[in-house]
């Protein structure tokens, strides 16, 4: 598919981003282990099984998928934070439902948890890990996926999958991606965590603050990522992505396109228009 061709099938898609829809049946649902919660365009996606750190069940994992269905649709949603309950953000997939698995089943719970990782990946909006403790294995795969981190400074991540046999194969293709390959490698030949700072030197979060500030400060970052176009943020997240698939020339052919038919938008036009004039810009994601 031609970049201009690329951009007018997602145009089309994210039409109309500036009508408020509701979430309809998905967002309503009594979900058993995870929360969500609406606030001021800012979503809250809560794990909820601290008594298991938080492992990504397969009953997890298939409510968070039916979630974001519901999410990329909305356009109340323009932000999404992921956090956690518990002490632990997430230890990654639950053992216990794997001890005594045949290969169908373990098939099942890696395509489930591709899925739900490609899903994040695949929202017009911005996602924000909102890290308080330990994320390990897929859950630190989980935080690798979303789009910006923030972390305590008592969060820690580690893939340590190899020291009970299991390789992290699944959780490597973020982790490489965010921070290189030589540390990903150590990783997860090592299975040793990373302190939160490390994790911040890497690029694999993008923040480190105290406990007690971990909220406010995670909230703060969703609410400055909220004041701009919900068209604008989809396209460029999007943009973003497809252009680090490319070489330099490539990507910059590409961006090139993506610009000037950004360009042409109601809201890139409303935009210049209200900074030129020095007022508040009113957008009708268009």
């Amino acid at each position: 598919m031609g970049v201009k061709m690329e951009f007018f099938h997602t145009f089309r898609k994210l039409r109309g981003w500036g009508v408020k829809k509701d979430m309809g049946d998905s967002a309503m649902k009594d979900y058993k282990e995870i929360k969500f919660q609406l606030d001021d365009g800012i979503g809250f996606i809560t794990l909820n099984r601290p008594e298991k750190r938080n492992a990504l069940s397969k009953n997890l994992m298939a409510e968070m998928i039916d979630l974001l269905k519901s999410i990329k649709t909305d356009r109340q949603v323009r932000v999404v934070i992921l956090r956690a309950e518990g002490p632990a953000f997430s230890s990654g997939h639950d053992l216990s439902e794997m001890l005594e698995g045949d290969a169908v089943f373990y098939r099942e719970v890696f395509d489930a948890c591709t899925e739900m990782m490609e899903a994040i990946r695949a929202l017009p909006q911005p996602v924000i890990a909102q890290v308080q403790g330990m994320a390990t294995a897929a859950g630190c795969q989980l935080v690798a996926s979303c789009d910006l981190a923030v972390a305590s400074r008592e969060a820690r991540f580690a893939t340590p999958g190899v020291r009970i046999g299991l390789f992290c194969h699944t959780p490597q293709v973020p982790l490489s991606r965010a921070v290189g390959q030589k540390k990903a490698l150590e990783m997860l030949l090592t299975g040793r965590p990373i302190s939160a700072e490390e994790a911040e030197r890497l690029g694999l979060v993008n923040k480190v603050v105290p406990a007690e500030r971990l909220a406010e400060e995670t909230l703060t970052l969703a609410k400055d990522i909220a004041q701009a176009s919900p068209l604008t943020l989809a396209l460029g997240k999007k943009s973003f992505y497809r252009q680090i698939e490319l070489d330099e020339h490539g990507a910059y052919d590409y961006a090139k396109e993506m610009m000037a038919l950004n360009a042409l938008t109601e809201d890139a036009r409303e935009g210049i228009s209200a900074f030129l004039n020095k007022r508040t810009p009113q957008w009708k994601g268009k």
